[in-house]
């Protein structure tokens, strides 16, 4: 036993450890994101109307205020707050650095426009890799305060940092590329 003990504290793993790890948890993607509201009816207007989500039926046993948005292979489970400090106190702070949550988007000036048109305050920005890859992003905020990114993040690869096999790609969903190159992945 305390051999045992002696070789966790060094790092060395045991034989149970190895299995778990070598055994990937049995997920499939990304569900939903679940989002407390001031108010559920602005929150559905602006995740319908802004973001294109469509409101789907919630199961009779949720009997609490909240709605159901879906589209683009995700969930957006709104509910309604019982209180108002669990919410972002500024709802106009923006800061890329910040929590969020991310779309993936195939024209970014025509997201633009549309934040424009609904007089959606933004933030704008484009970062550049040193490959050349460069990435547009959108930064606003729902009317609750959570921010959200919109970006064309497709623009860079993937690459593994230590964890080459373990990257589960669905194949009926759009996907940034991947770079499996062994080197280069051993090399981060």
């Amino acid at each position: 036993m305390a051999q045992l003990e002696r070789e966790n504290k060094l790092g060395v793993m045991s034989e149970g450890e190895k299995r778990k790890e070598e055994r990937p948890p049995p997920l499939m993607a990304l569900n939903h994101v679940s989002r407390l509201c001031r108010n559920v009816k602005h929150s559905i207007d602006f995740y319908t109307k802004v973001l294109g989500f469509v409101l789907v039926e919630r199961p009779p046993v949720l009997d609490f205020d909240g709605a159901w948005l879906f589209n683009y292979g995700i969930g957006i489970h709104l509910v309604q707050s019982k209180d108002e400090q669990r919410l972002p106190s500024h709802t106009d702070h923006l800061d890329p650095m910040d929590n969020h949550i991310s779309f993936q988007c195939e024209d970014m000036g025509e997201m633009e426009q549309r934040l424009k048109d609904f007089n959606t305050k933004y933030i704008k920005r484009t970062m550049e890799d040193e490959s050349g890859a460069k990435i547009d992003q959108l930064f606003f905020n729902d009317p609750d305060g959570f921010m959200v990114e919109i970006c064309n993040c497709e623009n860079l690869k993937l690459v593994p940092a230590g964890s080459m096999g373990k990257i589960k790609l669905p194949l009926d969903r759009h996907n940034p590329p991947l770079h499996l190159d062994n080197d280069d992945a051993n090399s981060n």
